[in-house]
This record gives structure tokens, C-alpha cells and sequence, in this order.
């Protein structure tokens, strides 16, 4: 039997999908930042039917954790994405929101007890769903036609310590060496199929070059954070050929 040995305080959304689903079927952890200037005003949005978005779980500036929608109901927070074989990623996931005003209003740093909370609730919630670590995401990795969040300052490299997510494990020293070295259209062609091979979605209908771009710049939000500018060299293939062994 699982008890979640945080406190989370009850708030509601009436968005959800009526009927229940099986813990079997819940794989995915997403998670999102709220990008919006105002906690309260994030909150409300959730919570107001007439949004019809909202998220299993919100943690607050000062780490309190919020349920807004129960686990075996399917929430609206991840829209069209798609990651591997499954498409419509709210069927199969619990997704988070994090209070950070985003990319659009002065982005910041997670503060330490949001990042607190987040391992607490994230190990409970894997060991209950047996989910697996390359099923830990964020929305830009399954919608990185549309999204950035949570973003580049997400600690996703401390998060994988913790057996949340995962990363890499190649020694900065050598990656360093190999950053904004060029790459021929071949590596090029190596590096993306790399990425659809993680799993980030292929059938998106857009420009490809342009698609490409923001698939490059979303890998490197998640994988190499330090330079994120959208401009695939020797290090980004490195580091997707080498996600490929974990």
C-alpha cells in the first residue's frame, strides 16, 4: 500500500476527463513551469473551467504542494505531443506544474524548496507507477514545436542523481572540447535520428529546418543546458549518442 509521506494540500479543477483510468496505464511524469507573472493568477487558471487546462500536481514558490486533479484522472496540461509510440501524452501522464514566471517574464531559478518537493513527490510518484527514468520529461520534450518549459534552468542533471529523469555520462572536460566544433549534414542526419530514437516526436507539421531548430534548441533546454541556441555541433551529437547507452 502507498502513502505519499508529504503533506499536499487539496485545490481542485473541475478540468478532467470523467472517467478513470488504471494505474497501469500511467508512464509519463511531465513537467511544466506556469509562465505567468502572478502564482495566484496560475492557479486560478487551473482551477477555472473555462480555461480547460489544468495539472495532477502544483508546487508554489514556497514548495507547498498542491493536488489539483487525482492521479487516476486524466488532466489537461500537455495538449498535442507525443514522445516514442504514444501519442496524446495526457492519457498516459501525471503532469506538474511549477511556479516560475518563464521564459516571457524574467525566467528564474527553481528555489530550493520547489526543488525539494519536486524529488519528494517525483520518487513517490515512480515508485508507485514503476515509471522509468526516460519517461520523466518535460513539456518541450514532448511538444518542442510549442514549448519551452520548464526550461533550461530545470535541474535536470540533479535530478538524475536522484533517480529522477536521467542523464549523460560524459565528463565535461571532454564535452568542452567538442562544443561549437561543426558538423557535416551527415552528423546532422545522426543527431536527429538519435533523437527520435530518445523518442522526441518526429510527425510534426511544420518547415522542416525550422522544426529542426526548435527540436535542437528543446534537446538542449533538457541535455546541455549551459548553450542553448539552437545550432547543432560535435558536443550535441556526443551527448545524443552517448543517451542512447543509458
Amino acid at each position: 500500500m502507498h502513502k505519499l509521506s508529504i503533506d499536499t494540500t487539496l485545490n481542485y479543477s473541475p478540468n478532467f476527463t470523467i472517467n478513470k483510468r488504471k494505474a497501469k496505464n500511467i508512464k509519463f511524469i511531465v513537467f511544466h513551469y506556469t509562465g505567468m507573472k502572478k502564482e495566484i493568477d496560475a492557479i486560478n487558471l487551473l482551477t477555472d473551467q473555462k480555461s480547460k487546462v489544468s495539472c495532477h500536481y502544483f508546487i508554489k514558490k514556497n514548495g507547498e504542494i498542491l493536488t489539483i486533479v487525482p492521479d487516476l484522472y486524466i488532466s489537461w496540461h500537455a495538449g498535442v505531443s507525443s514522445w516514442k509510440r504514444f501519442n496524446s501524452i495526457n492519457r498516459n501522464s501525471i503532469g506538474i506544474e511549477i511556479s516560475n514566471p518563464g521564459h516571457d517574464f524574467k525566467y528564474k531559478k527553481f528555489s530550493t524548496k520547489q526543488v525539494n518537493s519536486i524529488l519528494k513527490l517525483s520518487t513517490f510518484l515512480i515508485k508507485k507507477y514503476k515509471i522509468k527514468s526516460n519517461f520523466i520529461l518535460g513539456h518541450s520534450d514532448i511538444a518542442p514545436d510549442r514549448k519551452k518549459d520548464p526550461g533550461e534552468k530545470f535541474p535536470w542533471k540533479y535530478f538524475s542523481k536522484n533517480k529522477i529523469g536521467y542523464w549523460h555520462s560524459l565528463r565535461k572536460k571532454k564535452l568542452l572540447k567538442t562544443r561549437n566544433q561543426t558538423v557535416t549534414q551527415l552528423d546532422k542526419d545522426k543527431f536527429f535520428k538519435n533523437l527520435h530514437k530518445i523518442g522526441y516526436p518526429k510527425k510534426i507539421y511544420l518547415n522542416k529546418n525550422k522544426y529542426q531548430k526548435l527540436l535542437t534548441t528543446s534537446f538542449q533546454r533538457r541535455f546541455r543546458q549551459e548553450l542553448v541556441n539552437g545550432i547543432i555541433d560535435q558536443e550535441c551529437l556526443l551527448i545524443s549518442k552517448n543517451l542512447l547507452k543509458s
